[in-house]
């Protein structure tokens, strides 16, 4: 099995943002379609109507909002691993929760902190589950 590998630090934060941006993109579309399908007139053609509408009107927004997320934490990233000069799973720790911290800057201190909570969740959640398959996984093929 060939060894996943990442991009080199500058790189890395054009291709976290691009893939964030076509994450957003198609999870928008995909969401949006649903929402303006069930928001629209009765009628087929008006709910179909209605479903591009959405799509056309809210996937852009949103797919922006996950590339600025997906650009800062790999930006944050990158800074870390140069400063401490290593590649570990509290560099993506630390930025989660510095990332949903700054995002959340412009409404205040409590929700800086509550974001940065969450971000630091989702990610430490992320890194166990990781750390779980990758053993899991090595164990099967030494069997």
């Amino acid at each position: 099995m060939e060894e996943y590998t990442r991009e080199p630090c500058p790189w890395r934060i054009v291709d976290d943002c691009g893939g964030a941006f076509t994450m957003g993109l198609i999870g928008g579309g995909v969401f949006q379609s649903i929402k303006g399908f069930r928001n629209a007139p009765s009628g087929m053609s008006k709910r179909l109507a209605g479903s591009l509408t959405a799509i056309k009107q809210r996937s852009p927004t949103i797919a922006g909002n996950f590339a600025v997320w997906g650009g800062m934490f790999s930006t944050i990233d990158c800074a870390l691993i140069h400063i401490r000069k290593k590649e570990d799973p509290w560099n993506s720790i630390i930025s989660g929760a510095a990332t949903g911290g700054i995002l959340a800057a412009r409404n205040g201190l409590p929700a800086m902190a509550g974001s940065a909570f969450i971000g630091k969740t989702f990610y430490l959640k992320i890194n166990t589950l990781s750390r779980i398959l990758s053993r899991y996984f090595t164990q099967s093929e030494h069997l």
